[in-house]
């Protein structure tokens, strides 16, 4: 049976108090900032939480419209109050694990800690839908969790988290970083890399080729 803990707005809550803690994490988002084209002027976010780092990419880009998308009725509601009166974003009620609706194109497709929640045959669909959002020269960029290459670092990742593995949330369904890469590739993207990585959290990156 798939487990996702994230339609409980007490585990979406909870998680919510201690995500300006996680480590490094502010290292990976200036990452991903990094990649993001030189003009961008519509982007979408995909599990956008409580829009930390769409807020992030506002600051970097003023102007760009954007859609955050997500499933939470907490997270929804957080999107929502930080979002009103923007008229430049909009809020999306929309569970990943289900194809995207119609959306038009985008500069760059943005997630941060929400693809690991789908099962891996979903993860690769998505890649393709992305790829099919982006205009020609739009830029994936995924900071994401992934998995150690064995359980002892595992292990070690969840001790620096301050998390014992019988109290890890089994909605993560973890992959390392090499298939999701080659996954990439295979969709027909270009620059496609880890950028950026600390034990579980990695950026992957990807380019939409300009000529088909």
């Amino acid at each position: 049976m798939t487990i996702n803990l994230w339609t409980s707005p007490e585990h979406a809550l909870n998680y919510l108090q201690r995500a300006d803690s996680i480590p490094h994490r502010a290292e990976g988002e200036a990452e991903l900032l990094r990649c993001l084209p030189s003009s961008l002027s519509r982007v979408l976010d995909l599990g956008s939480g409580d829009g930390r780092l769409l807020s992030l990419v506002q600051g970097a880009y003023p102007d760009a419209t954007a859609i955050a998308l997500d499933f939470s009725t907490a997270m929804l509601e957080r999107l929502k109050s930080k979002f009103a009166g923007d008229s430049k974003v909009k809020v999306v009620a929309h569970d990943m694990s289900e194809p995207l609706p119609e959306f038009g194109t985008f500069d760059a497709v943005i997630s941060s800690f929400a693809i690991h929640h789908l099962v891996h045959e979903r993860k690769r669909a998505l890649y393709q839908e992305i790829y099919h959002f982006l205009k020609p020269g739009g830029v994936f960029c995924n900071l994401e969790h992934v998995a150690s290459s064995d359980q002892s670092l595992h292990e070690q990742f969840l001790a620096m988290l301050e998390t014992r593995p019988e109290d890890e949330d089994p909605s993560n369904k973890l992959l390392d970083v090499e298939p999701q890469l080659k996954w990439l590739r295979d969709i027909g993207f270009a620059e496609v890399d880890c950028h950026w990585k600390w034990r579980e959290f990695a950026l992957l990156g990807a380019v939409k080729p300009c000529q088909q």
